[in-house]
Formats: C-alpha cells, sequence, structure tokens
C-alpha cells in the first residue's frame, strides 16, 4: 500500500477526539509536509537549475495534475502574472477533466493516460519547454500520459510525487518525491501531500523567478500592478528600495506604468524612463546592474 493510503495508526480513533485534539493533530501533522520538501531540497535545486536556461531561452511552464494536484498547479501557473509579470501564455496549466474540474470533480479523468497525453500534445511541448508533473500517488494515468508525451517532445520533465519510487518522479527527467507519508485522515492528499506540493511549487517558481532578475534584494519589483492593493505595494516597494517620497515614487510610477523595476533605475540613476528601461534590457532586466551601468 502506498505510504499516502496508509492508515495512521497513532490516530485510529480520530472520530472520538475533542474538537480542541482534532484541530491540534490536524495542525501539527502539517509540520511533516515542511520536513518533506525540505528533504528534497536537492531535486529542487537542480530543478531550478535545469529549467533556468530553457526558460531564459523563451520556454513555458507548463503544469499538470488532477485533483487536487492539478488545482494547486493552476493555482500556482495563475498567480505568476501578477506577482511577477509572468506572461500568461508562458504558464500553461492543464487539469484532468478540463476546467470544470477546477471546481467540481470530474469522475475517473485522472484515469485516462491516453488523454494526459493527447492534452499534453494540443499544447505543443517542446525542448525548451519546462513541464511540472503533480501526483500525490505518483502513479496518476492522466500525469503519467501528458509526461510521455512531453519527454517525447524533447521538454524538461519535472515529476513531483508523495510516495517514494514513484513513476511520475522515476520517469522524469528530475524526480522530487515529497515523502509525507501517512495521512491524519486516511488517504486524504488534500492535506499535508497537498500542503508539501504547494511548498514545494511555490520554491520551485519563486527561486525561478529570482534567477529571472525580477527581484532586486528581496522586493519583487516586478509585479503587474492589476488593482488598488497592488498600485499600493507598486508604490511602496518604489519607496523602500529607492529612500523617495510618497509623491516623488508615484509620480515616476505613474509615467512607467506602474513598472517597478524601471522607477527604481530611474529615481536611482536620475535618469529618464526610456533610458531606465534601457539600461535594464541591457542587463536582462537585473535591477541590481542596472544600477551599477
Amino acid at each position: 500500500m502506498l505510504n499516502t493510503e496508509t492508515p495512521d495508526p497513532r490516530h485510529a480513533d480520530l472520530d472520538h477526539y475533542s474538537t480542541e485534539q482534532l484541530v491540534t493533530v490536524l495542525v501539527d501533522d502539517q509540520l511533516n509536509a515542511v520536513h518533506a520538501v525540505r528533504a528534497a531540497a536537492g531535486a529542487l535545486t537542480r530543478a531550478v537549475d535545469a529549467a533556468l536556461p530553457r526558460i531564459e531561452a523563451g520556454g513555458r511552464l507548463i503544469y499538470v495534475g488532477a485533483g487536487t494536484s492539478g488545482r494547486l498547479g493552476v493555482l500556482d501557473s495563475v498567480e505568476l502574472y501578477p506577482t511577477f509579470s509572468w506572461p500568461h501564455e508562458r504558464a500553461v496549466a492543464l487539469l484532468a477533466g478540463g476546467i470544470d474540474a477546477m471546481f467540481i470533480a470530474v469522475e475517473g479523468a485522472e484515469d485516462d493516460l491516453a488523454k494526459g497525453g493527447a492534452d499534453m500534445r494540443e499544447v505543443h511541448p517542446g525542448p525548451n519547454d519546462v513541464v511540472l508533473l503533480l501526483a500525490a500517488s505518483g502513479a496518476t494515468p492522466y500525469v503519467l500520459g501528458a509526461l510521455r508525451a512531453a519527454r517525447e517532445a524533447g521538454a524538461l520533465a519535472l515529476g513531483f510525487a508523495n510516495n517514494p519510487g514513484a513513476p511520475v518522479a522515476a520517469e522524469a527527467d528530475i524526480g522530487i518525491t515529497l515523502d509525507t507519508g501517512a495521512e491524519v485522515i486516511s488517504g486524504s492528499t488534500r492535506l499535508k501531500a497537498g500542503t508539501a506540493q504547494k511548498i514545494a511549487l511555490n520554491t520551485f517558481s519563486s527561486a525561478l523567478m529570482v534567477r529571472l532578475n525580477k527581484v532586486y534584494g528581496n522586493l519583487m519589483v516586478d509585479l503587474k500592478a492589476t488593482n488598488a492593493k497592488l498600485v499600493l505595494r507598486a508604490v511602496r516597494l518604489t519607496m523602500f528600495a529607492t529612500g523617495a517620497d510618497e509623491a516623488a515614487a508615484r509620480a515616476v510610477l505613474e509615467e512607467c506604468d506602474f513598472h517597478v523595476k524601471v522607477a527604481i533605475v530611474a529615481l536611482m540613476k536620475k535618469t529618464s524612463i526610456d533610458q531606465a528601461r534601457v539600461l535594464l534590457e541591457a542587463t536582462r532586466g537585473s535591477v541590481r546592474q542596472a544600477l551599477a551601468a
């Protein structure tokens, strides 16, 4: 039996626990998700380093999963645009059962290996694409079908699984095993297995975006100010990075469509918006290198 499916003998009387005990046990068990991802740090490091040159060459991030795993992939893909201005067309998510499965479980969709392969081929993967394949069991047929189609196309396949020796990790170019073990509620991988996948995806995509110069220091300077909250965040980030007051930061941001990177370079180099953009383009978007130029 898979580790994620094995009943946890420590909690055989879970239904007799007090509410306080239930909450404590469920919260405490989530700590094991952190430990599982920490143990996979080496594989995650290799994944980021392998993905970077492909993404720099114009590749896409393609997420594939079913059920909770698939929804977590969709979540990571859609958050890249507001957080890092990552183009929508370069963050693709394939979910077993299609977009409707984001909200309502589509029974049996995850068991269709051929459909996984067909869905992958429909997005025309190429050698510069990076495919993140997510399956708690590590043997979901839909995900395996997509994995094999991705590898046939020469894409980099990263397999995330929550069980040691899982096919999704074994068949991928880089396997990332998040060994979270038995769940408090037997087989409910929406619990710490899902948490571990969320942490691993956050870690991978955030580290990749740092390497792509989307961050200056530890400031997210390439966000897309798509709402009032993010406009205020852009102002605060610019003020923090440059020491400018709110009025000065906002004035420059309004000139450059609230692009924090450009505003920082323009303010700190005391140059025009156009020249700031030239400096950033010459340094592959690195604020630090643009300021030193």
